[in-house]
């Protein structure tokens, strides 16, 4: 075989390693372009065992045209993520039809590592960078094997490559802990890249916070300074909406609403919350915090509806602290504020507005109104339900007067409506109500099943005042998150006799959560903030950061240098360990008279031997052998000096 002929075991490495590589793609690829992959990897791992000619440069151009279009067709375009990485997949796949060379090899390999880079566009997991860090040593073991003179084994390829990427490690986490950080990814992510990303958003219509309620997705991760608080404090506040049609709500302008505030513009009534969250993404602008917010994180705003905004839409974990005042007192409504809380369409629901309309003429002041309301709730026969049936023509009127099911969106927004239809300045705050304590890191896990809406009125004395009109029909809403498991009518599974397995399955759950937590906190949230405040720490020496950050990088380069070389010695060292041991082998030969001459080579003296004693020949050619392969070969294995050390050992002349 030639030196530019490929061996059957490297393609066949090539293709494994390529396949780990592909793998978690395998969920976000379309079945056939999955199914084209596999059939042209086995199509040139067929060739490459029975020896045929590849496909011939006609049918390689039909076949790229052909997938060309089809992913085209799939996705309207080649650029963005989805397309991109399919067309990646499929060039590479196509690529395994022309696989002729090392050159070649090398080319796959590092489209490899290129592909390797795109898995983080959909997870940037604990789990998943493990695993890429298996396949980088993979694709390197590769690249080893290609540049070996003698064939070796997969796991002497796979130790070598183990020690380069070890040996990367120190300076990978100086770079990531000194390299100056970016606000956002070092490059622009295609405009698809968070395409996939569900939350709340900033406008509310029948059904919209329930598709919410049924998913474990988590939104952030809340840790306290403190003991957690109450749980009818857990109002994580999101979009504030303002404006209604009379079924579909919505934030309203920017101008409107959203000018932030130069300070704090509400009375505290007791002492703050401290707490920092690891927000998930979900391309939006507002961050969540517990009523009301008393800072502001860098890079966000608060506005006069006491929401936090971001000043770009968060499409990374983000790490930020704040401080919540969970009792308050909010100033008086200026004009305007009390003209946009007021809001209703010129026409619909008349039943609402007339009964609205007798609460005010009955009723001594707002608070009575806003009883009668709940009462109202209470004490007719409304249901708590993920799965409202659908209002055809006056949503407001319908729910409160026919159907009487509904989740808590359908509750706020028709609670807001009668508000204002009675002339009570209200309206309608979205954000997650609640959370689930994880005992192993001390923290709450908030979920998308927790998404919530409620009310807010503006009363005179109080200022803005949180109503809950979905606590009238399910009071355990308050004390408690939404578990979409114990809702419907559903089988379920009891283990009465293994509460234990449960139990241990839940804290094997919440430690893993845990873990994943630390990981998005230090890694994946470590951003310019989190950087300027290691250096602020590092700064606190007598020395300046740049002068301690260039002294840490000097360190990891010493470090670094310092594994090599005694990586070297270790060579070294078991070269020296081959020379001792063949010595002992000569020594035990020449107890009987077959002393090896000055001049004589492993090989010469090998055959001597032999002819003088044919039942040693078999044992002294493979010592020989072995001595000369750890003496002389450019890439001695480290498997051979242990078999040569029992060979010398077992040799009984």
């Amino acid at each position: 075989m030639s030196p530019d002929e490929l061996r059957p075991a490297t393609v066949t490495r090539l293709l494994l390693a390529l396949s780990l590589v592909a793998a978690p793609h395998v969920v976000h690829l379309p079945l056939w372009l999955s199914i084209v992959a596999v059939v042209l990897g086995l199509w040139r791992w067929l060739v490459a065992r029975t020896a045929r000619p590849l496909p011939g440069t006609l049918l390689r151009v039909v076949l790229t045209s052909v997938v060309l279009l089809a992913v085209y067709s799939r996705y309207g375009t080649l650029f963005g993520r989805e397309a991109g990485v399919s067309l990646l997949i499929a060039m590479l796949a196509l690529k395994l039809l022309e696989l002729k060379t090392p050159r070649d090899v090398y080319v796959a390999v590092f489209l490899g590592y290129f592909l390797i880079v795109t898995n983080f566009l959909y997870s940037q997991s604990a789990f998943l960078a493990a695993y890429m860090f298996l396949v980088v040593m993979a694709l390197t073991a590769l690249l080893i094997d290609l540049n070996r003179h003698q064939p070796a084994t997969v796991g002497e390829d796979l130790r070598v490559a183990g020690r380069l990427v070890v040996l990367a490690v120190p300076l990978m986490i100086a770079l990531f802990m000194l390299f100056p950080r970016v606000a956002g990814p070092l490059w622009g992510l295609p405009k698809d890249a968070h395409g996939g990303l569900s939350g709340l958003s900033d406008e509310m219509t029948p059904g919209r916070i329930s598709q919410l309620g049924q998913s474990n997705a988590i939104v952030f991760r809340a840790s306290f300074d403190g003991p957690f608080p109450q749980p009818q404090q857990r109002y994580w506040r999101g979009p504030v909406l303002w404006q209604t049609d009379g079924e579909r709500w919505q934030a309203g302008t920017a101008t409107e609403h959203r000018s932030p505030l130069t300070g704090l513009n509400y009375e505290t009534l007791s002492e703050p919350l401290q707490y920092s969250i690891i927000l998930e993404p979900h391309n939006r602008l507002w961050l969540y915090a517990l009523d009301l917010p008393a800072s502001v994180p860098p890079q966000a705003r608060l506005t006069a509806d006491f929401q936090l905004h971001a000043t770009r839409p968060v499409r990374e974990r983000w790490l930020y602290s704040v401080a919540s005042h969970p009792d308050y007192r909010t100033p008086p409504l200026s004009d305007e504020e009390r003209k946009r809380a007021l809001q209703l369409p010129p026409e619909g629901s008349p039943r609402a507005r007339a009964m609205a309309s007798r609460w005010r003429l009955e009723s001594p002041n707002d608070v009575a109104i806003v009883q009668r309301a709940l009462q109202r709730f209470r004490n007719e026969p409304f249901v708590y339900t993920l799965q409202p049936p659908l209002t055809e023509n006056d949503f407001v009127d319908e729910f409160i007067f026919t159907t009487r099911r509904g989740f808590c969106g359908h509750y706020a927004a028709s609670f807001v409506f009668l508000m204002r239809a009675a002339g009570v300045p209200a309206r309608v705050v979205t954000g997650y109500q609640g959370g689930e304590v994880n005992p192993v890191g001390n923290y709450l896990i908030v979920r998308q099943r927790d998404a919530h809406a409620w009310a807010e009125v503006w009363l005179p004395g109080q200022g803005w005042t949180r109503i809950d009109p979905t606590a009238a029909v399910a009071p355990e809403r308050v004390e408690m998150s939404i578990d979409t498991s114990a809702l419907g009518e559903q089988v379920r599974f009891h283990m009465p006799n293994q509460a234990w397995l449960r139990q241990s399955w839940q804290t094997l759950s919440y430690g893993w959560d845990t873990f994943n937590n630390a990981w998005n906190q230090w890694v994946l949230a470590y951003g310019p903030d989190r950087q300027a405040s290691l250096l602020s720490w590092l700064q606190g020496s007598a020395l300046p950061w740049q002068v301690l950050a260039t002294l840490l990088l000097a360190a990891v380069f010493a470090l670094l240098l310092t594994l090599i070389l005694l990586w070297l010695h270790r060579e070294r060292r078991d070269s020296d360990a081959a020379t001792r041991l063949y010595s002992r082998y000569c020594r035990k030969l020449a107890h009987r008279g077959l002393g090896r001459a000055p001049h004589e080579g492993p090989t010469a003296y090998a055959k001597r031997v032999a002819l003088a004693r044919p039942d040693l020949a078999l044992a002294s050619a493979q010592i020989s052998r072995l001595y000369s392969a750890l003496r002389y070969a450019p890439y001695p294995a480290p498997v051979w000096l242990a078999r040569l050390r029992y060979a010398v050992r077992h040799f009984r002349p």
